[in-house]
Order: structure tokens, then sequence, then C-alpha cells
């Protein structure tokens, strides 16, 4: 239960608090009145829509995978899954809680609209994609043919078409 909240906890302080803060820092720290209305609502909608999409995967994550998400390049931070999920928000794409936190990180980057969080958001993009394949190899390893047939049918992030 405590490595639970351990993971639960990083992950908040991490991908919800953290990373849009260095975004914001490396924009220069914008003063947030001067963000138009249309950057104001995308930002809503892309923070409520991400965020909701996380929510929703760790939530299902526990339940069904009965684990917990956070895992960092292959270090066990809170209790893995017991079980493969390929459905609910995982039919969607295999990360659908990364997929969550960049459209949330992409809603910051509408808000600031700077060079500096389109850096940081690359940064981050290019970082969890080596954590999502070293996380991969020790789901080919756990769960076998039934990873691998599920990663024909689904996409890394985006949702296949």
């Amino acid at each position: 239960m405590i490595r639970d909240i351990i993971g639960y906890i990083l992950g908040l302080v991490i991908f919800i608090i953290a990373i849009p803060f260095v975004m914001y820092l490396a924009s220069g720290s914008p003063n947030l009145v001067q963000i138009n209305p249309v950057q104001w609502i995308l930002f809503i909608l892309m923070t409520v829509s991400g965020i909701g999409l996380s929510i929703w995967s760790i939530v299902y994550m526990k339940r069904v995978g009965e684990g917990n998400p956070f895992d960092a390049f292959n270090h066990e931070v809170a209790p893995r899954t017991s079980s493969l999920m390929t459905d609910g928000p995982y039919g969607i794409c295999r990360n659908p809680m990364l997929l969550g936190v960049f459209i949330f990180h992409a809603g910051v980057l509408i808000a600031l609209l700077s060079l500096g969080a389109f850096i940081i958001f690359i940064i981050e993009v290019i970082i969890m994609n080596i954590q999502v394949k070293k996380e991969e190899q020790r789901l080919k390893r756990d769960f076998e043919s039934e990873y691998v047939n599920y990663t024909k049918n689904t996409n890394r992030f985006l949702p296949k078409l």
C-alpha cells in the first residue's frame, strides 16, 4: 500500500506539477494574464481530457491489472501489474496514461507558446519513449505472445484509426 502511494505521489509531482512548471520557467515565466481566450480554452480542454485519460488509465490499472503505473527504467517503484491489460483505456493505445500526460502538456505548450516550453516537451517525449521501450521489453518477458499480439493491434501512444 505504501509503495502504491509513493508511486502515485511521484507521478503527480513529476507529471502534473514539475514538468509543466519547468515548461513555464523555460518560457521565461510569462504573465499568465496575457494568454488569449482561445489559448485558455484549448489549455482547459486539453488539461481536462489529458488528465482524465491518465486518471482513467491509473484506476483501470489498479482495478484490472492490480498494479501501479510508476516503473522507472526497469526499477519497480511501486507494484507492477499482474495481468496484461488490453481493453478499456489500454484498448485505445498501449500507453494511455502517457498519452493523457502528453495531451495535458501539449495544452500547457499551447498556453505558453514558447520555444523553451517546446524544447522541454520534446525532451520529455524522447525520455518517455526510452522508458516505454524498456518497459516493453519487460512486458514481453512477463506476458510473452499475449503482449506481442497486443502490440500488433495497438500503437504505442496514438490510437489506431
